[in-house]
């Protein structure tokens, strides 16, 4: 008998303890998400840490997981010799089902904090491009009004043969244009696109990497964005990040978003 209520005894613990778990998980997530917190809201820079294009009147960063916990209002708040931050674009997925663990935390705080955002799919080439996009479109199902169109960034070839890449390229553009019912946008660097895309894509607004250049990057084909940077400092990121323009005017901007 004493051995029975031992035995009833160790059960109900046990019992208890997987019960608590799941609660004591939520506490313990919760306030590791306040420290994190706590420490972006603290991240305050003296200036964006690296030499700024003068010649654009929108300013923008691009973000994923591994800037961390981002204070968007923070973000928002920054201004340095009349420079700030208008917009950001925030990564959503990679490949046929991987998400990005900050996505919906960053693309929810984007908006919460009054910063035009966009999000953007990270393209493999070994994989198809129109599952690529079913993957992005299930973790985003809606863009808002003001929202920036998707974007597709596409960097390597992993040894799939360019014209295989620039077909799979197409199908994703394809698949998305047709459930947002707006016209995608290509990030690559500029030595890999004017190499492996070439004007193929003309028709689709760009966004073109190119680091170390003053003024505009070296590239042949009309651009819409332009990353110059991937050291920038900006108050509520802890580390360095990436640093964006826009080629225009406001009015150009407001036309860029979604209707």
């Amino acid at each position: 008998m004493t051995k029975n209520r031992n035995r009833t005894f160790w059960w109900i613990v046990i019992l208890t303890f997987i019960v608590a778990m799941p609660t004591a998980a939520f506490f313990v997530k919760a306030f590791i998400d306040k420290i994190r917190a706590d420490k972006a809201k603290a991240m305050r820079y003296t200036a964006f840490g690296i030499d700024m294009p003068t010649s654009y009147s929108i300013h923008g960063i691009d973000v994923s997981s591994y800037q961390g916990t981002i204070d968007w209002a923070s973000v928002k708040g920054m201004e340095i010799k009349n420079i700030k931050i208008g917009f950001a674009f925030i990564k959503a997925t990679e490949g046929l089902d991987d998400t990005d663990r900050f996505f919906n935390r960053n693309w929810f705080g984007a908006k919460k904090d009054s910063v035009v955002r966009g999000a953007y799919l990270f393209f493999l080439a070994t994989k198809s491009g129109e599952k690529q996009a079913r993957n992005f479109i299930k973790t985003l199902r809606k863009l808002d009004a003001g929202d920036l169109p998707p974007v597709l960034d596409v960097e390597q070839l992993y040894g799939v043969p360019p014209e295989k890449m620039r077909s799979r390229i197409k199908e994703c553009l394809k698949a998305l244009e047709a459930y947002y019912k707006v016209k995608p946008i290509i990030y690559s660097y500029a030595n890999f696109y004017e190499n492996y895309l070439g004007k193929e894509f003309d028709d689709y607004p760009l966004w073109i990497a190119h680091y170390f250049e003053k003024e505009k990057p070296r590239i042949t084909r009309n651009w819409t964005f332009w990353q110059h940077s991937e050291q920038g400092k900006v108050n509520g990121i802890a580390g360095n990040v990436d640093f964006n323009v826009f080629k225009g005017d406001s009015t150009d901007f407001r036309n860029m978003l979604v209707q």
